[in-house]
């Protein structure tokens, strides 16, 4: 079970998981602060929304650049046992950058 795989069989289910938690944060943003976002509910934000979630699976599939040479090499079962830290890290830091795009870049333009 080594190889493209193995990477596929850990990372595509919680890809669901991952996409979930981002759009829950997105819709907290838009719960929280509703007056605010309803001048940006039209068809070219739904475009930007979907370019950012396209932008965010994308940034999710590059950690197969490190699962697939880490299922290969010596550590192999170390990292098998130990990636989910990798998974919680990355959903982490995309939650960061969500929170910091939403609020920096999305939501002081917003009229």
């Amino acid at each position: 079970r080594t190889g493209l795989g193995d990477a596929v069989r850990f990372w595509e289910p919680r890809r669901l998981i991952y996409n979930v938690v981002l759009a829950a944060v997105v819709l907290a943003w838009v719960m929280i602060t509703w007056p605010h976002f309803l001048p940006a509910f039209n068809p070219d934000s739904l475009l930007l929304l979907a370019v950012l979630a396209l932008i965010a699976n994308a940034c999710y599939s590059a950690a197969y650049l490190v699962d697939v040479p880490a299922g290969r090499s010596r550590l192999a079962g170390a990292w098998r046992r130990w990636r989910w830290m990798a998974w919680s890290a990355g959903t982490l830091l995309a939650i960061l950058l969500a929170n910091y795009w939403i609020a920096d870049e999305i939501y002081p333009f917003v009229r």
